[in-house]
């Protein structure tokens, strides 16, 4: 060896023999100091206990070395072989993501211009760099079943089997804890420093974010990928819309060195959630914090150095805290962009109005205070309107709920209403479920071609006749619901009156009372077992105070699916009356009426059943009809009810 200076630089001449690391993991290489598996990461900073989980990001001396680990071998001169390499140690190098400086130390390269994105987002993917998942589908599998064995450095090598490039060591490493390190709630409250340590984490595969982070970029360095730890604030579990944020950091993530430049991930968000109501943990694996493109990530992710959103222009941290928020399932359902965009709304005339546009047709429902009240929520083919009244001045919690391949709604908005004067004249039925009016989704479930397109239905004498057509198969089923009035669960139908006529169906509706009220659609297979499934429900309302109807004839499972009712269509006949009978009736040989005495319904020309029948001594009225001439029994079809004299 040889050591030359000079006014400018400092130069070594010297054999080096390089193992990267990565290479000796994979080979299971030895050395005559081995690495300690549980050794804290070597980085700036750490995080600190403060209380409540939350970590104080402080400065811990050392150099900061976060780049690829190298074990050096120094041979005297006259050794073999004859190899010399020169290094000038005056000037400041970079090599994959590392910079050295003037004293020999290596630390991260801070981001630069290559590595901010566009903003705002431009919808194309939400990546940070162009990816295909499928490609990962053998990788995913194998990552989440490797097991530990020993320590870090043999459970790297074992993902680093499948793993052939830095794209898929991070993968396998972001899979493998994510499908295996749990949030450790109680560690995380009594400051437990042990908890956050390699080692332990191994032993309990319990840990807090710091832990998580400091987990991931330890791995990733034993892997030979560059990758540091950034601290920040987060709009993560116990956040408050419209709160600020200020002292110590609440989080921590990752920044990892790929294809030239930076990329962001979050395994802690990436593993499951904890339940706010019962503090527990869950594992839910959340794709979307994994390369998360920076205009997403910044929603609620923000860094203690600006550089790391990389994002141009950067964020202030007032944009930070008033920026609408947009759940992860907000994007990963498909949602494309939400209006107002903004988390606090206030009401104009005491209404508000929210619409989201989707990339695919989704079903949506809403919460007002907690419960599914006080608004209108309307499909569209790809998103949806939502009208919302508020009962009450004040301030109210708004939160918006979006289904995708699973049976489980997942919240993917929040909202804070303002109003500052409610209206109300706008009383919703509470039985007025989601959604309102006929869309996508009622086609899909056998509905088309509605003759009321629109959610909403006027009627000034308080009557209504709505028609669609039914597909094969299909049985439809109707049910009136108002908050007042005579309305009951056993007459729910009755203010109903359903016809076919031609593979379509038609409601005839007559009203108890002013007001409104919400007419709900059922329907299922009639060869499959089960109940019929709610698809959708039409607001009917009419301010006729002098409305009074009665309630339809009761009909009975023999009514046929083809029949018609023209009349009597009151379902209650007065007493001491004849009353005219007309029906179209198909199949059937006779038919009558049967009061106090029996009246034979007669088939006129037109098709039609047609008869009277006295009121008077009775108390029931029953259509009848006999089905084949050959039998000698009748079947009941419809009831009405005579007025008390």
């Amino acid at each position: 060896m040889e050591l030359k200076k000079d006014s400018n630089a400092v130069s070594i001449d010297m054999l080096l023999i390089v193992h990267s690391e990565k290479r000796r993991a994979a080979q299971g290489a030895h050395s005559d100091r081995p690495a300690d598996p549980g050794a804290p990461p070597q980085r700036r900073g750490g995080l600190q206990g403060v209380g409540n989980g939350i970590r104080r990001w402080q400065k811990l001396e050392g150099n900061d070395l976060c780049g690829t680990q190298l074990t050096v071998e120094v041979h005297a001169r006259d050794a073999m072989p004859q190899l010399f390499k020169k290094f000038s140690l005056a000037k400041r190098t970079c090599i994959q993501g590392l910079q050295v400086d003037k004293n020999g130390n290596t630390r991260p390269r801070q981001p630069g211009g290559k590595d901010t994105h566009a903003y705002p987002w431009d919808r194309s993917s939400l990546k940070s760099m162009s990816l295909d998942l499928r490609q990962f589908e053998k990788l995913d599998t194998y990552a989440s079943q490797v097991t530990v064995k020993s320590g870090l450095e043999e459970l790297v090598s074992d993902l680093l089997q499948e793993a052939h490039s830095d794209l898929e060591i991070v993968r396998a490493i972001w899979i493998w804890i994510c499908h295996h390190i749990e949030y450790d709630i109680e560690a995380a409250q009594e400051k437990d420093r042990q908890a956050f340590k390699p080692t332990a984490i191994l032993q309990t595969q319990k840990t807090n974010c710091d832990g998580y982070a400091g987990l991931f970029e330890r791995m990733c360095r034993i892997a030979g990928v560059q990758c540091v730890t950034v601290p920040g604030y987060s709009k993560g579990f116990g956040y408050q819309l419209g709160q600020s944020f200020s002292g110590e950091f609440d989080h921590a993530w990752n920044a990892v060195f790929l294809e030239g430049r930076w990329h962001l991930v979050d395994s802690t968000w990436g593993s499951g959630l904890v339940d706010s109501s019962t503090s527990k943990f869950t594992f839910l694996y959340n794709e979307f914090y994994f390369l998360t493109h920076p205009a997403l990530f910044i929603e609620d992710h923000f860094p203690d150095n600006k550089n790391w959103q990389l994002l141009k222009p950067p964020q202030s941290l007032r944009q930070f805290e008033n920026s609408m928020y947009h759940k992860s399932e907000f994007y990963n359902k498909g949602m494309l962009s939400a209006q107002p965009q903004t988390s606090i709304i206030k009401t104009v005339n005491g209404k508000a109005t929210v619409t989201i546009e989707s990339c695919a047709p989704t079903l949506f429902m809403f919460m007002l205070n907690g419960k599914q009240e006080h608004g209108l929520l309307s499909l569209r083919k790809n998103g949806m309107k939502l009208d919302v009244y508020p009962p009450t001045a004040g301030t109210h919690k708004l939160q918006i709920f979006a289904k995708g391949n699973s049976e489980i709604y997942s919240s993917v908005l929040e909202y804070t209403l303002k109003c500052h004067c409610a209206d109300m004249d706008v009383r919703l039925p509470a039985e007025l479920h989601q959604p309102v009016g006929p869309s996508w989704f009622s086609e899909q479930m056998g509905i088309t071609k509605p003759s009321h397109p629109e959610p909403v239905i006027y009627t000034s004498d308080g009557r209504c006749s709505v028609s669609f057509g039914v597909e094969e198969g299909i049985s439809v089923l109707a049910s009136l619901h108002g908050d007042d009035g005579p309305v009951t669960e056993e007459t729910q139908r009755r203010y109903i009156f359903q016809l076919h006529r031609e593979k379509r169906t038609e409601l005839k509706v007559q009203l108890p009372h002013a007001g409104k009220f919400a007419l709900k659609i059922f329907v299922k297979k009639r060869q499959e077992p089960g109940n019929y499934l709610f698809v959708f429900n039409y607001l009917i309302c009419c301010t006729n105070t002098k409305v009074n109807w009665p309630v339809f004839p009761e009909s009975f499972g023999n009514w046929g699916v083809d029949n018609e009712l023209l009349e009597p269509l009151s379902g209650v006949l007065p007493a001491n009356r004849n009353v005219p009978f007309k029906l179209k009736l198909h199949g059937v040989a006779k038919a009558l009426v049967k009061g106090q005495d029996t009246w034979p319904l007669t088939l006129s020309p037109e098709g039609y059943w047609e008869g009277s029948c006295s009121t008077a001594g009775c108390r029931e009225v029953y259509v009848m009809v006999l089905e084949n001439a050959n039998h000698s029994f009748y079947s009941y079809i419809l009831k009405y009810q005579v007025n008390a004299q």
